[in-house]
């Protein structure tokens, strides 16, 4: 069985909309999938209206960009229901203070001597969504802005010590796992390898027993990484889960392409049953 339980729509960063991830994960044998947009719950009944007609099943999410210590860390939270009024109310508010931060982005950008206009970026929106790094990044990719167009290049505007770098840091990474418990669902660190400081996962996951995401589809020495993380998660963590983080076709990695084993599934939805 297929499992794929890190994918965004275009009610976030992705390029697809809800329909068309659902009719995606169907043509590559998906048949459990996680929309997990950020800081959005938008496109997750469209998803499981059609998902219910092709026998997929849904495990509806979100991924929220949180700090710890000044650093960025990415967290999943998976839900029975996301039609919790708490969470809801959070995201709004976080989507209003990210697109902030994101108009900021474009000034820095602006001052650095890019030829960006904020409508550039908005034309890249599909949805009412945050705006994002990740809108801002296809602006430059296809706009005539004086950059180099190169989106390895384009990427390094937004790293540490580039001139679009600011990090998200107004939803600690402990409020956001506290937040997804008390809606009823279970929190999961994502992606720890790409962590800015690695060696932070053990303080993430002594805060609150929760899971990691092992089998990560953007990673490079995933046959070194995976062994890795999987052993700590085993000592660790709640459970394991991977997925693509699947943003749409423009990426090196396809939706379901992740051997994502059962056993972690099993568990997140044994949790979220009983939540």
């Amino acid at each position: 069985m297929k499992v794929d339980l890190h994918v965004h729509t275009q009610e976030s960063d992705g390029l697809l909309s809800a329909e068309e991830v659902v009719n995606l994960a169907h043509a590559n044998n998906v048949q459990i999938l996680g929309i997990t947009d950020h800081e959005s719950t938008e496109g997750i009944a469209r998803a499981q209206r059609l998902a219910e007609r092709l026998n997929i099943k849904i495990i509806p999410g979100v991924e929220l960009l949180t700090n710890y210590q000044g650093i960025e860390v990415h967290l999943l939270g998976y839900f029975k229901d996301v039609n919790n009024p708490i969470l809801q109310s959070r995201l709004r508010e976080i989507r209003e203070q990210r697109t902030a931060l994101a108009y900021d982005m474009v000034e820095c950008l602006k001052n650095g001597g890019l030829a960006l206009d904020w409508q550039d970026v908005e034309r890249e929106v599909c949805a009412d969504g945050a705006v994002s790094k990740g809108h801002i990044m296809r602006a430059l990719y296809h706009g005539k802005c004086g950059c180099s167009q190169n989106w390895p290049e384009i990427a390094e505007y937004f790293r540490p010590g580039g001139v679009a770098y600011m990090p998200y840091l107004m939803h600690a990474f402990e409020d956001a796992v506290d937040l997804i418990f008390a809606c009823g669902g279970l929190p999961v660190l994502a992606h720890p390898g790409l962590l800015n400081e690695p060696k932070q996962i053990f303080e993430l996951l002594n805060y609150r027993p929760i899971g990691l995401e092992v089998y990560y589809g953007y990673w490079e020495r995933q046959e070194t990484l995976i062994p890795y993380y999987a052993e700590i998660a085993e000592k660790l963590a709640i459970l394991a889960t991977g997925g693509s983080d699947y943003h749409g076709p423009f990426g090196v990695v396809t939706l379901g392409q992740m051997d994502v084993p059962l056993e972690g599934v099993q568990k997140l939805e044994a949790y979220l049953t009983i939540a």
